[in-house]
């Protein structure tokens, strides 16, 4: 099949859609398929590289970090993806891609299959004053804009329950995002645990808490800071490692100062895609306190790297953690140093669920995602050619 992907951040950005588009773009071409990526380029150029078509684009960060929207609808490159005539669409995003893609779709009769990634709830207050407001805005424009696809696809029950109450009517699938398990399957030597312990001034003794991901107030991390810091009280032997970049990061260092606790947290930055193995195996927990994820790729990375998670309570989370098998929900405080406490002092337990959770991972295999992907492409583009046959 010749399969156009449209996508508002590609190469731009490094986040969960990103991470999810080169695992499906790889994972299809692996099964023979031929792909096109569309997307906004970086600049006010467009280019074409390695069958990604970038249009030229300006940057609207006061509106959200690293956002950025086309200059013209108008491109040769969309004349010449016209021209390359797709089986299907599958769209990534629902802003300025969605409407190449619906002029492509229009142009050539192609389906649109779209996957719905983002929580927009949680985000809106980067635009908008006022949660309830927000939440109303959300549902009429993500209703409105969905109407035109064929299909829609979704990560988890928690998305489609959202879609839903959107009054959202099309056909949908939940499939999770794949990932590439291969680099998290491999396994980092205690040597070089080692090393990257005394970088990072994290003593050989301590139990390592470890976030990764975007630094972005949807991610509430100061929740888990002020937790830890709470936490130090009765185990004093623990650090906790942020990994990653984004906006937060000076309000969170100064939260640790303030509360005394700068000397335990530690900020990597952002550190390159093919070291984050070596991070995730760096710690002895993964934490999160977000409840702004449609499925949470980090999570899926690191159980894949044999961690067992501490995080809030999300419908996200159902498939992901059993409780007391290979990690913890909580809501509260209380919750969480309870699960903190017991993890700390159990290290065989936090071996066998981090290998629990090792094999939990292996669902999200990339191949399995592309395969199941297909299926939907297939129906709808079977449904696409009854319904041209009938007219």
């Amino acid at each position: 099949m010749k399969i156009l992907i449209t996508t508002d951040l590609f190469t731009t950005a490094t986040n969960g859609v990103v991470t999810s588009i080169k695992n499906l773009r790889e994972a299809l071409q692996a099964r023979g398929h031929e792909i096109r990526i569309l997307t906004v380029s970086d600049n006010k150029e467009s280019r074409k590289e390695d069958g990604v078509y970038y249009i030229k684009s300006m940057s609207v960060e006061f509106i959200y970090p690293e956002a950025r929207v086309p200059l013209s609808y108008k491109n040769a490159y969309i004349d010449e993806l016209i021209d390359w005539n797709p089986d299907v669409i599958h769209s990534q995003c629902e802003l300025c891609s969605y409407q190449f893609a619906l002029t492509i779709a229009e142009a050539t009769g192609a389906p649109i299959v779209h996957t719905y990634h983002t929580m927009y709830e949680d985000y809106i207050g980067y635009v908008l004053p006022g949660k309830r407001f927000g939440k109303w805005l959300v549902k009429k424009l993500v209703k409105s804009r969905l109407k035109s696809a064929d299909a829609i696809v979704v990560p988890t029950q928690k998305v489609e329950n959202s879609l839903l109450d959107y009054g959202v009517d099309k056909k949908l699938f939940i499939v999770p995002s794949g990932i590439s398990l291969d680099q998290h399957r491999g396994r980092v030597s205690e040597d070089e645990k080692r090393e990257l312990r005394a970088k990072w001034g994290v003593a050989e003794k301590d139990l390592l808490l470890l976030y990764l991901g975007r630094m972005g107030t949807e991610k509430n991390i100061a929740e888990l800071v002020r937790f830890f810091a709470k936490g130090l009280e009765k185990n004093p032997n623990m650090t906790f490692m942020i990994v990653g970049g984004g906006p937060e990061r000076e309000n969170l260092e100064k939260l640790t100062a303030e509360l005394g606790v700068e000397n335990k947290v530690v900020f990597t930055g952002m550190v390159p895609p093919t070291e984050t193995h070596r991070y995730y195996q760096l710690g002895d927990v993964f934490v999160s306190a977000s409840t702004s994820e449609t499925q949470g790729l980090t999570y899926v990375e690191a159980m894949a790297n044999g961690l067992p998670l501490l995080c809030r309570n999300d419908e996200c989370l159902n498939d992901l953690i059993i409780n007391g098998i290979n990690g913890y929900t909580y809501v509260t405080e209380e919750e969480f140093l309870d699960a903190l406490d017991s993890i700390a002092h159990n290290k065989e337990w936090r071996v066998q669920a981090g290998n629990r959770s090792a094999d939990m991972a292996n669902v999200y295999d990339k191949s399995e995602f592309a395969l199941k992907l297909e299926k939907i492409y297939e129906e709808v583009c079977n449904s696409a050619f009854e319904n041209k046959t009938e007219e």
